[in-house]
């Protein structure tokens, strides 16, 4: 079964040439399009797409965190996408707050989106490589911690925290599991048991739990 995709984009031109690039990836189909936020609650609910991609910025006052804070609102099994030409973290942390699973800049090739929309509809995160540093940076003064990461104290296995180590650090499990020389399958259990060990709920809270035990360490650039 292919993933089933919606845009949400002011600009029909650039729905027309999106919806004609991913519809050639033999496991992706784009199954609607609107360029308002006030038709997305109805064009999900009639399409019933696995991932939403949706501007940033809609036009006419239109505001795609509001509409991703809604829909994922209204329908929390759906994943959004944010596609935006903003690189400025500001706008991912409300992007990522509103509930959106994946952040991708519209300056990236068609193949990132594509990455994006794979990972977010298997149950990951995306954020784009270009603003990644700078947003995890930003996390050491921001968001609280979860009151379960505060007060456990769990301890992790040699393995799990390379596989946490390496998630915060932004590598897909693909990528975790080649580098460690185990399976797909496996790098999901082990981040399955981290999450609940630690009482994180997605990768914001990973990366701030790795942060905060100095498992990620920043080096000045």
């Amino acid at each position: 079964m292919p993933i089933h995709v919606v845009l949400v984009d002011d600009h029909a031109v650039v729905r027309e040439g999106l919806k004609a690039l991913l519809n050639r990836e033999a496991d992706i189909e784009v199954v609607g399009e609107t360029g308002s936020a006030a038709g997305v609650l109805d064009l999900v609910q009639e399409a019933r797409p696995e991932v939403v991609v949706m501007d940033l910025q809609l036009g006419a006052g239109q505001n795609g965190v509001e509409a991703t804070r809604e829909l994922v609102k209204k329908k929390p099994a759906v994943k959004v996408v944010i596609l935006s030409m903003y690189d400025d973290e500001e706008l991912v942390f409300r992007a990522l707050e509103a509930g959106a699973k994946g952040y991708v800049l519209k300056r990236a090739g068609v193949e990132e989106l594509v990455t994006a929309i794979r990972l977010v509809n298997s149950g990951d995160a995306y954020l784009d490589p270009r603003i990644a540093r700078r947003v995890i940076e930003g996390l050491q003064n921001r968001l609280p911690f979860t009151r379960a990461a505060e007060t456990a104290e769990p301890e992790l296995t040699e393995r799990e925290t390379e596989v946490l180590r390496l998630a915060a650090e932004g590598l897909t499990n693909a990528e975790i599991a080649r580098r460690l020389v185990i399976s797909v399958k496996t790098v999901q259990a082990h981040r399955a048991n981290i999450m609940q060990k630690l009482g994180l709920h997605d990768r914001v809270d990973l990366v701030k739990y790795a942060i905060k035990k100095g498992i990620l360490k920043l080096e000045a650039d």
